[in-house]
């Protein structure tokens, strides 16, 4: 694409965006909950057209060179993400349950199920990979001065002495024979290497005459290799000149700041003292007194020009009276609304409750990157700048209002003096305390205990990695975990049945919980906060998959907490209270990271069993959930557990533990086609060219989970089956055979685990939401019927 078409992009990007935000109003509305289908469509729809927006402004921001440009798109970026995870939030609030049926709204809008896909913005991994160099390098380090664990000399009897002398003896007469045989084979190995280089060396002058007459363009390349690598290749040049424009526009910073400071420093500075002091004069004129000078933490001078006129504090400091009648007859006020609430709260419970979209804390932001568009870059000619570089009349106004800012600071210091001064000279008082207001409904937050407060972060690194409790992940990307879209979901729960999530939904969950939020600080803080994710589903579906593709897309850590992990380290309870500590402490101070429990279920089970009590899997819940509640927004850390025995535990422990949980069933036939497919082509074997039926494995393998499906593959496709393939085609009757012999996922258990699942809250919400539809679907069926 060239710049042309990425500017076009943006302007397309904005006048949706501009949509979009005249539809939000509307949503705060409240709408019966007899409208609920309408209701969850509006949202549904504007959920979707927000994804498109994220994955627009994820190609701008990864493509566009202009520096200041890119620092708008950033925010952008990170606000429509935002609203995204606000808008999932209040569609499972709406609908009651994780995943949503939303073929009929993809087929109103024209859209496709790859439209749901969650872009990953590409800035995750590429702005933080010095960073995780340096931890793969600290980690290497540590592994490689670990010592292997030495091992006693036990003493040796004479018969077992007898034993070892025979044995090399044998040795070395086989050696001696293995000497005179690898002479003979070493003549024979000659000739065959004599003919196989040739032919090796034939073959390599052939590849590299066609790689020749393909570079001078001889030989046309084919067009989808052509396309990919030249559109790499464009990106990455891209990249390169992003990087050149970022450090010219980073020494032109700090040019027109000294240039600004020498220039319009000293006037600005004077013109405040001037404003300030005619405060002074104003409020002692109308007052008779000065006023109070806001302290540096409420804004400073910026607080006395903002908030208050010199008539207000005229009215503060003679009528104190007043004010203390004002505020009783707020406090009646006050009870009288709560009167009137807790009425209008009886009044609903009768008639219908209401449902409306929660205030977002995004579309402010938003607002302002869409004002700052039209205002600066809308109508911007771009002849001007035809290089991309940065607009020095743009970064003059930016950095005259952070000059300001410092300037006043500096202001606020000598006009506080001076105004000590004042008041002894005038009035002969001394200086009053500001009193700053206090804030009312907010609690002081008791602060952890730093337990290892002498010890370096790189130590605390090394420990955990020695007792293996801080691990490298295995590089998956979420889009590896294959699966298809549900179709029919809209027509099953038009009929009242609950359909069950598909692999996609499950992938898309994960993405929105788990990896944009850990992705970027700014989307953390101030997006719906999501500690703790509970993976449920039959062992072999790929619940240790997504926990690995979380860290690979986010370059987090990942702390290995299972119960079978910590079998024999940190004994005793402050040995407990310890390893959790030092695991959140590193976890926040490296942050993005996931802490992975896996077989969730031990750490809450309702009866330990024999052989499992001297692991003690219960020992950590109690410090696990304290040190959850802990986090705040902001830290980028998650807990992430997976179980495929849930019934073992106590509900109310899980409940209390992991906010999310997400159900994982078996693959349906959809989502076991592709699976087929995506893991024969991974083997290097195309389905279009051979005569396997794809359709009839998916059929056949209903029951095995994408594990059982890729062992079958590696069990069939050995290196001599696949020598073989030119010769003899592969046959979907070769997975068969071994694909009996694995152990599929039965109805019955998976049964079970729909069960456990509706016994979660959210699941009974669903159930219940259900009954009332019918109900209410039955009484309006049998009053046609009377007025028939």
């Amino acid at each position: 694409m060239s710049e042309g078409s990425y500017q076009r992009l943006w302007d397309s990007s904005h006048m949706t965006l501009q949509e979009l935000l005249d539809q939000e109003q509307p949503m705060l509305q409240p709408v019966p909950t007899r409208e609920w289908q309408s209701f969850q469509y509006r949202l549904s729809s504007l959920y979707l057209y927000y994804l498109g927006l994220l994955r627009g402004f994820d190609i701008l921001y990864d493509q566009m060179v202009q520096p200041q440009k890119r620092r708008l798109l950033r925010r952008l970026l990170d606000s429509v993400a935002g609203r995204v995870l606000e808008l999932k939030d209040e569609m499972v609030r709406v609908d009651m349950c994780e995943w949503h049926c939303l073929d009929h709204v993809l087929r109103d809008l024209g859209l496709t199920p790859a439209d749901l896909e969650v872009p990953i913005p590409k800035y995750f991994l590429l702005e933080q990979s010095s960073i995780l160099q340096e931890r793969e390098l600290m980690l290497a380090e540590i592994l490689s001065r670990m010592e292997p664990v030495a091992f006693q000399e036990a003493i040796m009897s004479r018969t077992e002495a007898i034993i070892l002398l025979q044995t090399a003896e044998r040795a070395r007469q086989g050696r001696l024979r293995a000497a005179f045989i690898r002479e003979i084979r070493r003549r024979t190995a000659i000739t065959i290497q004599k003919v196989w280089k040739g032919y090796l060396q034939r073959k390599h002058t052939q590849y590299d005459r066609q790689t020749e007459m393909e570079f001078i363009g001889m030989i046309p390349l084919p067009d989808t290799v052509e396309h990919v690598s030249v559109a790499n290749l464009r990106n990455d040049v891209r990249r390169s000149r992003q990087t050149e424009k970022e450090e010219e526009f980073q020494m032109a910073i700090a040019k027109t700041h000294d240039a600004l400071r020498e220039t319009e420093g000293p006037d600005i500075k004077e013109k405040m003292k001037e404003q300030i002091r005619q405060w002074f004069i104003e409020c002692h004129a109308l007052t008779g007194r000065f006023p109070n000078y806001p302290d540096e933490s409420l804004g400073g001078s910026n607080q006395i020009f903002s908030d208050k006129t010199p008539e207000q504090v005229k009215m503060e400091l003679e009528n104190p009276v007043q004010e203390s009648t004002k505020k009783e007859d707020k406090n009646k006020e006050k009870e009288k609304e709560k009167k009137k609430a807790k009425e209008d709260k009886t009044k609903k419970g009768e008639a219908d409750t209401m449902l409306k979209a929660l205030p977002s804390k995004f579309i402010p932001l938003i607002n302002a990157g869409h004002e700052e568009y039209k205002n600066v870059w809308k109508n911007r000619p771009d002849h001007l700048y035809p290089d991309q570089s940065f607009d020095p009349k743009a970064l003059r106004a930016e950095k005259r209002k952070e000059l300001e800012q410092e300037i006043r600071k500096q202001v606020d210091e000598l006009m506080r003096q001076e105004l000590k001064n004042l008041r002894l000279a005038v009035d002969r008082e001394e200086e009053r305390p500001f009193k700053a207001p206090k804030k009312a409904g907010k609690k002081k937050k008791k602060k952890e205990k730093d337990l290892t407060p002498n010890r370096s972060l790189a130590s605390l690194f090394e420990e955990l990695v020695v007792f293996g409790l801080l691990k490298k992940c295995k590089a998956v990307l979420l889009k590896d975990f294959v699966g298809d879209y549900l179709y029919l979901g809209s027509t099953l729960s038009l009929a009242h049945k609950l359909p069950m999530p598909s692999l996609f939904d499950v992938r898309q969950n994960m993405a929105l919980y788990g990896v944009l939020r850990l992705g970027s600080p700014d989307i953390h803080s101030m997006a719906p906060l999501i500690r703790s994710i509970l993976l449920v589903g039959p062992s072999g579906v790929g619940k240790k998959m997504l926990v690995n593709a979380v860290c690979t897309e986010t370059g987090a850590n990942l702390f290995d907490l299972s119960p079978a992990n910590l079998q024999g380290k940190y004994p005793g309870k402050a040995g407990v209270q310890m390893l959790v500590h030092i695991v959140f402490k590193v976890a926040r101070l490296l942050q993005p990271s996931v802490i992975w429990i896996g077989n969730a279920e031990k750490n809450f089970y309702k009866k330990v069993p024999k052989e499992e009590r001297e692991m003690d899997p219960k020992r950590i819940k109690k410090d696990l959930t304290k040190a959850l509640r802990l986090l705040n927004p902001g830290d980028r850390v998650m807990l992430i557990g997976t179980t495929n025995q849930p019934h073992l535990a106590e509900m109310k422990g899980l409940r209390r533990t992991y906010e999310r949980i997400l159900f994982m069933p078996r693959p349906d036939y959809a989502s076991r086609y592709v699976l087929w497919k995506h893991m024969l082509h991974m083997e290097r074997i195309h389905v279009t060219q051979t005569h396997l039926d794809i359709s009839a494995l998916a059929r056949v393998s209903d029951g095995y989970t994408p594990g059982h499906i890729l062992q079958a593959i590696r069990l069939v496709l050995t290196e001599r089956r696949l020598l073989q393939l030119s010769r003899r085609p592969l046959l979907a009757s070769e997975f068969l055979a071994h694909l009996a012999k694995l152990e599929p996922v039965y109805r019955e258990e998976e049964a079970s685990l729909k069960d456990w699942y509706f016994k979660t809250p959210l699941g009974m919400k669903k159930i219940e939401f259900n009954k009332d539809l019918e109900a209410e679907e039955a009484r309006l069926a049998k009053e046609k019927k009377k007025r028939k």
